[in-house]
């Protein structure tokens, strides 16, 4: 489902937009704008999930792993 909105934005970043749509980057305005704010509703959310590792402290297990993968160790075991 999708629905349809009025925003405003400035000259330049219509200009953006529709240049993109031009260089074929995008099918559209509205694709151009939706991938846009997907990729910063990510951003967000990976913020949020890195503060809460980050809140939580080292997970022994995934700390092993990652040395272990780090130093190229095939035996993670």
């Amino acid at each position: 489902m999708t629905t349809q909105i009025t925003v405003r934005l400035p000259d330049d970043a219509v200009a953006f937009i529709d240049a993109q749509v031009a260089l074929g980057a995008a099918a559209s305005r509205a694709a151009l704008v939706a991938r846009a704010i997907e990729r910063e509703r990510r951003a967000l959310v990976a913020e949020r999930d890195a503060a809460i590792y980050a809140a939580s402290g080292d997970d022994v297990d995934l700390a092993t792993f990652t040395s272990a993968a780090a130093a190229g160790t095939p035996d993670l075991g």
